[in-house]
């Protein structure tokens, strides 16, 4: 008879000794990643924000020379998609393969299309000769949403991955990127387009 009682594993609320990580749905270490995107994406718009308060005609009028129609054309796009993504969880939940593709598919076509419109924004830009070295406004104009878009593009590969592969966890945490990729832009939208 063992003299010492085995203690139970110490592993917070769910496997791997994650602790409150462990109640989010998906891998822990995407919920990480995703959070450290989280901080960067802060430190731009907080350096965004600094920046036109110390060059506030600069940078209104680079924002008056953004298309606002296509930035708000993209936020409904994202916004749909994010949409898309989420009823592909549901109808996995609900065992119904078929859709759960077909919405992981339009949230794919529509973030596809949200490039699309990315790519007519920046070719305006560049064909009027403005680019990353113009002034201030538009270096962080490009860096900002051009981080976006490959996290977008990051996005569409994970739902691809998760369509092919797909299991509760695997869709729960991909859909969950997507959305974070969704709340950045509907902060960097605003932002960078909008406030003055």
């Amino acid at each position: 008879m063992n003299a010492h009682p085995t203690n139970p594993p110490q592993s917070g609320h769910g496997t791997g000794g994650w602790g409150a990580l462990s109640r989010l749905p998906g891998n822990p270490m995407m919920w990480i990643l995703i959070w450290s995107e989280l901080v960067v994406f802060g430190i731009f718009f907080a350096g965004f924000a600094i920046a036109h308060i110390l060059q506030p005609d600069v940078f209104i009028s680079g924002q008056n020379s953004l298309n606002r129609f296509l930035g708000g054309l993209n936020t409904m796009v994202l916004i749909t998609s994010g949409l898309c993504a989420a009823l592909a969880v549901h109808a996995q939940q609900a065992a119904k393969t078929t859709r759960m593709r077909l919405w992981l598919a339009g949230a794919i076509g529509l973030g596809i299309v949200f490039l699309g419109v990315k790519y007519l924004e920046y070719a305006e830009k560049l064909t009027q000769g403005i680019g990353l070295d113009t002034n201030t406004f538009y270096t962080l104009y490009f860096l900002m949403t051009g981080f976006h878009a490959l996290h977008v593009v990051f996005g569409i590969f994970i739902l691809i991955i998760i369509g092919w592969k797909n299991s509760n966890e695997n869709l729960e945490i991909g859909a969950s990127f997507w959305h974070m990729v969704d709340l950045i832009w509907i902060i960097l939208y605003p932002l960078v387009y909008l406030l003055r």
